[in-house]
């Protein structure tokens, strides 16, 4: 009799355990929910079963392995995933953006291009954009998508500077990606016709690009040789038609002075706003570059803008 109350004590136990980690998972999706919940300030309740995790992964692009990050959102899932697109030649990586967004729910990829930051391969402005279709192969993998609890039918591209610049060339290109954001988003046809008229401007491009240690391939001379000769397929502005039936999110900063908005971002703007296919949402923000002194703003408004691309 004992060995049976306590065989009877163990499995309520264990039934009690199994309802709670249930409800925590219900518990989590429904504070996300929540008109209440807010995930720049709050974190969701812990779904025991499938909790937020932080994992270090690789992939294939062309052959080289590029390196990466997933932060995995709490909650079975599956999620909506965000890849999240570093700029040139990647200081800034916005990775408190990374978190602001798992916290509301998504899935975030961040990872490495071809030749930066220690992945394989050689780091070109074109290799970057086809990294990014590699990413989103990556995602969409059937055994991807189960390990890192990932809906591959709703992956959203956002990129800062040169990120922008390949989230919006790779969305251009994959009919299958209907959100799309730029951060300072940079138009490098338009910085390339810029060099024409502006040597100085182009040497001091030079020059920095030289400095890149981080990026493995590129010099200053190829760099400059890669934007003359690409400079009209480089043109996000030119972009419009292939983004017809997209969303997207274009955020400029006022004291940018590597990225002018009124020569790169106003411009953008003013092409995609003539396209009416295009449901475009755009913004000043203060700040330079980097959104320095913007940040919270700066995911409150890609925050606001992602919901509508779950």
């Amino acid at each position: 009799m004992r060995i049976l109350i306590t065989a009877l004590l163990g499995l309520s136990v264990l039934t009690l355990a199994a309802c709670q980690m249930a409800s925590n998972s219900v518990n989590a999706v429904a504070d996300m929910a929540t008109p209440d919940y807010d995930p720049l300030t709050q974190d969701p309740e812990l779904s025991v079963a499938f909790p937020p995790a932080l994992e270090e992964l690789n992939f294939q692009s062309q052959g080289a392995r590029l390196n990466g990050l997933i932060y995995v959102a709490n909650g079975e899932g599956p999620h909506p995933t965000v890849v999240l697109l570093h700029g040139y030649p990647g200081n800034e990586k916005n990775l408190d953006l990374a978190q602001d967004l798992r916290r509301a729910g998504f899935n975030v990829l961040f990872f490495h291009y071809r030749g930066a930051w220690g992945s394989g391969g050689r780091f070109s402005f074109a290799n970057g954009i086809e990294d990014v279709g590699a990413a989103l192969d990556f995602l969409r993998d059937p055994e991807t998508a189960r390990t890192y609890r990932v809906d591959p039918n709703k992956i959203t591209l956002i990129g800062h500077s040169y990120g922008g610049f390949t989230a919006l060339q790779a969305a251009a290109k994959d009919d299958s990606v209907t959100c799309v954001g730029g951060m300072a988003a940079a138009d490098f046809g338009a910085i390339a016709s810029s060099f024409e008229n502006a040597p100085q401007a182009q040497a001091r491009f030079s020059a920095y690009a030289d400095s890149l240690t981080m990026l493995a391939g590129q010099t200053g001379a190829t760099a400059i040789a890669e934007l003359d000769a690409n400079r009209l397929g480089f043109d996000l502005r030119a972009l419009s038609g292939a983004l017809d039936g997209k969303r997207i999110l274009l955020v400029a900063a006022r004291s940018d002075t590597a990225v002018p908005a009124d020569r790169i971002h106003t411009p953008m703007v003013a092409a995609y706003s003539a396209n009416a296919g295009i449901d475009l949402e755009h913004k000043l923000l203060p700040g330079d570059h980097s959104f320095s002194w913007s940040r919270k703003a700066l995911s409150r408004t890609v925050l606001r803008w992602v919901e509508d691309c779950r």
